[in-house]
This record gives C-alpha cells, structure tokens and sequence, in this order.
C-alpha cells in the first residue's frame, strides 16, 4: 500500500479552498495545514477543521510536508515556490507558475539543478475530455490540424472584484487569469505557438487592466488559432459554463472551442467528431457527427493524485514548470502584442 502523502496548502481562497477539497477525496494523501496571512482566512480554515499558519516558511519547519500546494495571488508564486524548491518540497503552483517568465525560469533552473519537481496548476489537462481529445487528434481522426477557434466570455460580478483587490491590479485580468487556461490546452491540443498578434481593450468598470482581448496566433505545424476573452461578456460560451467541470458554474450545453482537420472537426466539450458521409470530402456531401465517449472523474481530484504519483516517484509531472513557463510566455507576448500592435515572434 502507498505510504500517506501529507500535504499543505497555500492560500485558503477560493481555489485554495478547491484544493483542500480535492485532497480529501484522494485516496493516498491527507491535509496537513493550511497557509494564509488573512486573520479571516485562518479562522474560517479552523472552522473547517484544519491547521493553519500565517506564514509558509513556520509551516515547513512545524509540518513533515510532502508537497505544497500554491494557491496564493499570482505574485507570491515565485518567491513561495523558492522557499519550497530550497526545502527539497515538490510544489504544485497554481497557474500562472508566476507574473513574468525572467522569474519562471529562475524558479524553473533552480528546481532543475536541485531536482525537485514543479508541477503547474492547469487542471484542464487533467479532464477526461481533454484526454479523449487528445487521444482522437494523436489518431488522426481529424487528419492535420489547419485552425482552432476558443471562445472565453463571461461576466464576472463586480463582488468579485471588491471581495479580492488584487484582482483589479495590473497582470491579474482576464489574460493571465483566465485565458492562460485556453492558451494552455491550446498548445497541449495543437502543439507549439511560435507568433502572436492581439488586440485589447481597458476595463471599463476600471481597473489595470483589459476586460476583453483577442489574439491571432500561429502554431509551429503551420495551423493558426483565434481566440478571444472578456469578464465583462454575458454569454454562454467558455469551458466554465460548458464543460461541467465545477458545478457552481450553470452549464449552458454549448461547445467553447472548435478545431478543425483536413479529415474532421471537433468540438469541445462536447466531443463531437464531424465528417462527411461515406469518408468523401467535399461541401456538398452531408455531415455527421459522432459524440465520443469519456469518463466523468474531476480533473482537480485527477490532479492531486497525479501530484501525489509525481511525490513518489513513480510519475512525470504532466504540467512541468517548463510547460507552465512556455503557457506564461505565450500570455506575455499576446499582452505585449496587444499593447504594441507588433507582431510578437516566439519562434
């Protein structure tokens, strides 16, 4: 039987609080504290039932921890991420791994040279319908890959903002947010981006930063992407709303993204499969479509016990702090395309 795998989690906001949720739902592995400098979020972390700590680096010296998970704002992951990588603790960061990529691939080295593992909190990656997805583009379902189309648009409430601060500060938009997800799984589906072309435009309930964004970007296997964001949309097409991936979130049945073949399309989440009848392809013969089968696990749980695998030695990280830092820079250049007009080569 695998020995109990004892983890600490940073940050008791809401995705922090996912976390210790998924962690109690993982065979293998059991909450040891929980970290966060808000007095208010200390006391309702003890309510919960667990230990807490203003401090990460009082909890590593107190706790016997496996791995750390970093749930905390973006721009306490690097220096909390050090501390961890200087203790020999693996560390599963939320995305993204940090706010600028010179800080990412210094965390990055430094884990490298003293081998302890990084792994990234893309989650997604983790669901079976990407899995099935990638299974079926890996097979040639859908032939060569020429376009895909993501869509992200929500309306975030302005409590959202008022009850967290930082979410108005510069970096922590919908870009590096929210569409750093997307961005994610489309290079995990497609393969590398090498440019970037954006557009975007101010908050307008105020704010740093942008509140909706567009970029053109290209793949390194010759396919292009579109894809657009915005908090500030109603609108029934992002994987929030679509994928039924976290139940708090209505599910509306629409698909958020939709990637194209010279044999097929697919769109996702539904995992439908489009093709010509009797395998002829041409506009004037009829389509199908074929909905894919896939299982129904939570990718957080997934994920958590992925981390625990990786602790133990028996597994790779499936998001490394390299992949974590190719997704950052990839966010980086739609900003500075977006900001410049430019176009921003990655290659």
């Amino acid at each position: 039987m695998a020995h109990q795998i004892g983890l600490v989690v940073a940050g008791y906001g809401l995705v922090g609080r996912r976390h210790v949720a998924a962690i109690a739902q993982t065979l293998g592995t059991e909450l040891l504290a929980v970290v966060d400098s808000d007095p208010l979020a200390r006391t309702r972390a003890e309510a919960d039932g667990h230990q807490s700590f203003a401090g990460l680096e009082d909890c590593l010296t107190a706790c016997p921890a496996s791995g750390v998970i970093i749930a905390t704002p973006n721009a306490l992951h690097v220096e909390q991420a050090m501390l961890c990588i200087g203790a020999g603790i693996p560390v599963l960061i939320e995305k993204p791994i940090a706010t600028r990529s010179p800080d990412a691939e210094a965390l990055v080295e430094k884990a490298t040279a003293r081998g302890v593992p990084i792994l990234v909190g893309h989650h997604r990656r983790h669901n079976p319908i990407i899995h099935r997805a990638r299974v079926l583009i890996d097979a040639g379902d859908i032939g060569e890959i020429r376009a895909l189309q993501a869509t992200c648009w929500f309306y975030k409430p302005d409590s959202y903002f008022d009850e967290a601060p930082w979410r108005r500060k510069a970096g922590a938009g919908p870009i590096a947010v929210n569409l750093v997800h997307d961005i994610d799984l489309m290079r995990y589906l497609c393969g590398g981006i090498v440019s970037v072309r954006a557009i975007a435009r101010p908050a307008r309930r105020g704010g740093e930063n942008e509140d909706v964004a567009s970029a053109l970007l290209e793949f390194d296997n010759g396919a292009i992407g579109t894809v657009t964001v915005s908090d500030s949309i109603v609108a029934p097409w992002s994987w929030e709303m679509t994928s039924g991936e976290y139940p708090i979130y209505p599910r509306t049945g629409e698909s958020c993204y939709l990637i194209g073949g010279s044999h097929g399309a697919l769109s996702l989440p539904d995992l439908k499969v489009w093709q010509h009848a009797r395998g002829t392809r041409d506009w004037w013969t009829p389509m199908a479509a074929r909905a894919e089968i896939r299982d129904a696990t939570d990718p957080l749980v997934n994920q958590i016990a992925h981390f625990a695998e990786v602790i133990r030695g028996r597994a790779e990280p499936l998001v490394s702090g390299e992949e974590g830092l190719r997704t950052l820079k990839v966010i980086e250049a739609i900003q500075k395309a977006a900001a410049s007009g430019d176009v921003v080569d990655l290659s």
